[in-house]
């Protein structure tokens, strides 16, 4: 089912709490490489989503899906960190590899994204990743809430508030895209915005169903 459009827009890049320039992030993404078809449905849509001033589109090297955050690196013991990977590692092994379809993206109010179908093996990776970080903090300590959460792939971020009808005509005028992933492992990463772009350092690496 198609998600709906956002009417309006917003900056993506104001600084959150905590976050400035040299910040680093612990943070659990799904990654992409090594997707081809992942990597030529975002080059099809960079192509138009890149005339549009209002946007700063993703390079195929930073393609995410968005998991599940842990804590900015110097709030984080480096032994509590590899605790938690241990932990992923054990929880993960549990979990089958799956397939994700990738489809039609939709105006965001801070991105162009796109959602995963389905979404319930993604939860449950979440959940696995959440339950991981109980297991070395406990419950109470686990960051974010665990939803509301909407599994996605973002293809844009948007650099400026206004109107969101540029950007839903570029999409009306794009063709109809899909393409499939198959999802085998999740990347712990530190991440940091620099450069204006999500970019990061892999830290580890848990393979599913291992």
């Amino acid at each position: 089912m198609a998600i709906p459009h956002t009417t309006s827009i917003r900056n993506h890049w104001y600084w959150r709490p905590g976050w400035g320039v040299g910040s680093r992030f612990y943070t659990w993404h799904i990654t992409f490489d090594g997707q081809p078809e992942v990597d030529e449905l975002a080059g099809q849509y960079r192509s138009l989503l890149s005339s549009q001033p209002s946007l700063d589109v993703i390079p195929n090297q930073w393609l995410h899906l968005t998991m599940q955050g842990i804590g900015f690196v110097q709030d984080v013991a480096a032994e509590d960190i590899d605790a938690i990977v241990a932990a992923a590692e054990n929880r993960c092994a549990h979990l089958a590899p799956f397939n994700l379809a990738i489809g039609v993206p939709h105006v965001d109010s801070e991105s162009i994204q796109i959602a995963v179908d389905p979404v319930e093996p993604v939860r449950q990776l979440r959940a696995a990743i959440r339950a991981s970080i109980a297991d070395v903090w406990g419950e109470d300590r686990v960051p974010e809430p665990a939803e509301p959460y909407n599994p996605h792939l973002s293809l844009a971020y948007t650099n400026t508030d206004g109107s969101a009808a540029p950007l839903i005509e570029t999409l009306s005028s794009a063709p109809k895209l899909s393409a499939n992933a198959v999802i085998d492992s999740c990347q712990l990463i530190v991440l940091n915005r620099d450069e204006g772009m999500y970019v990061w350092e892999p830290y580890a690496t848990v393979k599913l169903g291992s």
